[in-house]
C-alpha cells in the first residue's frame, strides 16, 4: 500500500498481535492445537492449490499467501481483542479533560454509567473524589487511534436470550447481532457449518480463526456483545535521567527491552519496487511504548500500554469448547478459558435453561478504578490480582425470564470490584427491557422485529425539551413543531429524527465548545459513551452552568438558548442539502448505510465494485443500530453486522442475515445479494 500505510504497520507491530500470537501458539494445550490443525490443513491445502483462483486482491497487491499458522489465527483474535478494549479511550479524554479544566470541573463532565436494573445507588460515578493524576502535556484526537476500516473502538451489540415461558415454541430463544463496522464487503463474519455424524453447527466465525462467536448446535445457542471489561492501563513512565534507554521504578533504574522490526514499504523508485526501514519498539515489563505511536496520543512524556490478555494466556481459547456444549453449563466451563477477550455471553439449552456470563481476566487495581493514565511510582505492581470467574458478570434462569446485554453498566453499584468507566448509554437496554417485559409469549418474528426497532428513549427524553425551546423562537417554530408530533421513532422517511439528531450534535459542541475549544471538545464528542448519559442528565436538569457561554462577557446563555442557536445553525447549514423547509427533511437522505469494496474504497468506480448507499433508520440510539462518528457525520458506520434469531423449539433453522454477502470476490453475486434482505 506504501507510504500511506507506514503508520499503521508501526502501530500493529508495537501492539505486537503476531508476535504474542506465536507466543500463544507455543503453549496450546493437544485438545486446542488439534482443533487448530484440522482448519490449518484445509486453509492451507487450498493455498498449495487454488493459486489460479486467489482473490484478485492478491494479484493487486503483488503479494503471494504463505502456509497459515496457529499464531495467524491467534493474531487475528487478539486484533478483533483489542477492537473490543475501548477504556483506553476514556483513560485520554479524561487526562486531556483534568489537564484542561483541573480536577474539580473536569469531574463535572466524568462519564455517568448507569444500569437501569441496579436495585441501589444509580449513579455509582458520583466523581466527588479526586482521582490520582499527573499533568503530561497530552494532545491528540482518539478518534484516530481506531484503524481505518476495521472493527474500530465503537463496536457495540444486543444479544438476549429468553426462557420457555416466554416463547411460542416452549424451548428458548436466543438472539444477537453483533455490531461493527460492517462498510467493507463482505463484512467481519464468516457464516459456516460443521456438519458431522456426531455435530451440527451453524453459525459464524472471524476469517482466519477456527472458532465460532455466535452459533447454534443441536442442543445449545450462544450470542456475543462487547462487555467492556477495562482491560487497558496506559502508564506514565519516568526515564532515567543518566541513561534515556532505561527507566525508573521508585530509585531502581530497568532497562527498556528493545525489539527490532523490519517494515517493507511498496517504492517505485527503489529498484525492486520496494524499500525497507527498521522500526524500534521500546517495552517496559508491563508493555510497548506507545506514545507518539498510536495515533492521538501526543506527549513529550513516555507511556505505556498494559493489556490483559497478553498476561493470561492459557493452553485453551474456550470457544473450540463453548461450540461443542450440549448445556449451559458446558458452556460456562468453556468461557472461564476465554481469558482472550472480553465478551458478553448470552446462551440458552433445549432442556430450557437461560443464562449470561462476562469472559476474560480482568484486573483488580490497587488504585481502585482505572479513569485517567496510572503514573508509576515505587515500582509496586498496581494489578495486585484477578477478578475470579464466578465474581465477573453473570446471571442464570433469573425470575424474570430472560437475560440481554447492550453494552451497557451491567455491575451493581455494590459490585466488588472496579468493572470499567466506558460504557455504552443505556437506551438500548432500556428498551429491550419495554419489549422482553410485555406480556404475552414472544415469537421468533417478534424477536427477528425487535433487532430492528427504532424507538430512540435518549429522544423520549431531550426532544419534548428540545421542541417547547424551539416553539418559542420564531425562526425555529417550524422544527420545534416537527418535534413536539413525533413518536420518537427513527424512521428514514421522517423529518423528526433529522431535525433532533442533527440539532442535539450541534448542542453538544455548543455547550462544551466554549470551555474545552474546538479540538478538545471533538475529541470527547467523538468518544460518544463518555458524555451522552452525562449531557442528557444536564438538559433534563436544565440549569447547568455549561450552558453559558464563557466567552460572551455580560451575557448568561440558557440551555434553551443553545437549543435555538444550534437550530438556526443546522438549517442553514443543511438547507442546501435537504432543502429550507424543515418539515420536507428526511432521515435516510442523511443517514446512508453504504457499502464499498476493498479493491475501491472511493473515487471512480467506488459505486460500481461496491454495494451502494442506502437509507437506513435508526441511530446510535436505537436497537436498530446506526451509530456514525460524531465527526464524520451522519453517515452509518456502526452497524449490525449480522442478525440471528435461534429458536431451539426449531430442529431444522436458524433466521440469520448478513448485511452484504457470505464471500469476498469481486463481482461474485453472493457478494452482495443479501442486502437488501438485510435493509
Amino acid at each position: 500500500a506504501g507510504e500511506k500505510a507506514r503508520a499503521l504497520d508501526v502501530r500493529m507491530r508495537t501492539l505486537g498481535f503476531h508476535r504474542f500470537g506465536e507466543k500463544h501458539a507455543s503453549i496450546l494445550g493437544e485438545d486446542t492445537l488439534r482443533h487448530f490443525r484440522r482448519y490449518m490443513e484445509g486453509v492451507n491445502a487450498y493455498i498449495r492449490s487454488g493459486a489460479k483462483t486467489f482473490p484478485l486482491e492478491f494479484k493487486l497487491a503483488g503479494i503471494q499467501p504463505k502456509p497459515w499458522t496457529a499464531a495467524d489465527s491467534l493474531a487475528v483474535g487478539y486484533y478483533m481483542s483489542w477492537a473490543s478494549s475501548a477504556n483506553i479511550r476514556t483513560e485520554i479524554v479524561a487526562q486531556m479533560l483534568v489537564e484542561k479544566l483541573g480536577m474539580e470541573k473536569a469531574l463535572e463532565i466524568f462519564p455517568l454509567n448507569v444500569n437501569p436494573d441496579d436495585k441501589g445507588e444509580k449513579r455509582a460515578e458520583n466523581w466527588k473524589k479526586p482521582i490520582a493524576f499527573e499533568k503530561i502535556g497530552l494532545t491528540g484526537d482518539v478518534a484516530e487511534m481506531s484503524f481505518p476500516y476495521a472493527t474500530g473502538f465503537q463496536i457495540g451489540s444486543n444479544n438476549w436470550a429468553v426462557g420457555p415461558e416466554s416463547s411460542t415454541g416452549g424451548k428458548p430463544i436466543v438472539a444477537n447481532d453483533p455490531h461493527l463496522d460492517a462498510r467493507m464487503l463482505p463484512g467481519p463474519w464468516y457464516p459456516c457449518g460443521i456438519i458431522t455424524p456426531e455435530h451440527r453447527i451453524v453459525g459464524v466465525t472471524v476469517p482466519g480463526t477456527p472458532v465460532f462467536a455466535v452459533f447454534r448446535n443441536a442442543d445449545v445457542a450462544v450470542g456475543v456483545t462487547n462487555a467492556y471489561g477495562d482491560s487497558q492501563d496506559l502508564y506514565v513512565e519516568t526515564l532515567d535521567p543518566d541513561d534515556p534507554g532505561r527507566y525508573m521504578e521508585g530509585d531502581r533504574s530497568y532497562p527498556f527491552e528493545v525489539v527490532e522490526e523490519t517494515l517493507k514499504i511498496k517504492d517505485k523508485k527503489a529498484s525492486d519496487g520496494f524499500r525497507t526501514e527498521k522500526v524500534v519498539i521500546r517495552y517496559t515489563h508491563r508493555g510497548p511504548v506507545v506514545s507518539n505511536v498510536l495515533s492521538g496520543l501526543n506527549t513529550d512524556r513516555v507511556l505505556t500500554l498494559r493489556w490483559a490478555p497478553y498476561e493470561t494466556m492459557g493452553e485453551s481459547m474456550g470457544l473450540e469448547q463453548v461450540v461443542l456444549a450440549r448445556s449451559v453449563e458446558d458452556i460456562r466451563k468453556g468461557i472461564e478459558n476465554v481469558n482472550w477477550i472480553g465478551l458478553n455471553f448470552v446462551f440458552a439449552d433445549k432442556a430450557g435453561n437461560i443464562g449470561w456470563h462476562a469472559s476474560g481476566r480482568l484486573p483488580i487495581r490497587s488504585q481502585g478504578e482505572a479513569t485517567v493514565p496510572y503514573v508509576v511510582g515505587d515500582g509496586s505492581d498496581n494489578w495486585i490480582d484477578w477478578i475470579p470467574f464466578d465474581k465477573m458478570p453473570h446471571s442464570a434462569n433469573p425470575a424474570r425470564g430472560w437475560v440481554g446485554t447492550c453494552n451497557h453498566k451491567t455491575v451493581t453499584a455494590d459490585y466488588a470490584y472496579y468493572y470499567s468507566s466506558h460504557m455504552s448509554p443505556s437506551y438500548r437496554y432500556r428498551r429491550l427491557i419495554e419489549l422482553l417485559d410485555a406480556e404475552g409469549k414472544k415469537s421468533p418474528e417478534d424477536h427477528w422485529r425487535f433487532q430492528r426497532d427504532t424507538l430512540n428513549l435518549m429522544a423520549r427524553e431531550i426532544a419534548p425539551v428540545m421542541a417547547r425551546a424551539l416553539l418559542d423562537g420564531e425562526d425555529t417554530e417550524a422544527m420545534g413543531k416537527i418535534l413536539s408530533e413525533w413518536d420518537f421513532k427513527d424512521r428514514p422517511e421522517a423529518a423528526a429524527p433529522a431535525v433532533f439528531q442533527t440539532v442535539y450534535r450541534q448542542f453538544a459542541l455548543l455547550v462544551f465548545g466554549d470551555e474545552l475549544g474546538e479540538d478538545l471538545a471533538n475529541t470527547m464528542l467523538n468518544n460518544w459513551y463518555f458524555w451522552q448519559e452525562r449531557l442528557q442528565e444536564m438538559v433534563v436538569e436544565g440549569s447547568s452552568e455549561w450552558f453559558d457561554n464563557v466567552e460572551t462577557a455580560g451575557v448568561v446563555e440558557t440551555r434553551d438558548d443553545l437549543f435555538r442557536r444550534a437550530a438556526l445553525e443546522m438549517t442553514a447549514k443543511l438547507g442546501p442539502t435537504l432543502g429550507k423547509d424543515p418539515r420536507k427533511w428526511q432521515w435516510g437522505k442523511l443517514h446512508q448505510l453504504e457499502f464499498v469494496s476493498p479493491v475501491r474504497r472511493k473515487g471512480f468506480g467506488k459505486g460500481w465494485l461496491g454495494g451502494g448507499s442506502h437509507p437506513m433508520g435508526g441511530s446510535g440510539e436505537t436497537l436498530y443500530r446506526g451509530l456514525y462518528k460524531f465527526n464524520k457525520p451522519y453517515m452509518p458506520a456502526i452497524t449490525a453486522s449480522m442478525r440471528m434469531v435461534a429458536d431451539l423449539a426449531d430442529d431444522d433453522k436458524v433466521m440469520a442475515v448478513m448485511p452484504s454477502g457470505v464471500t469476498g470476490r469481486v463481482f461474485w453475486p453472493h457478494t452482495t445479494d443479501q442486502i437488501e434482505a438485510f435493509m
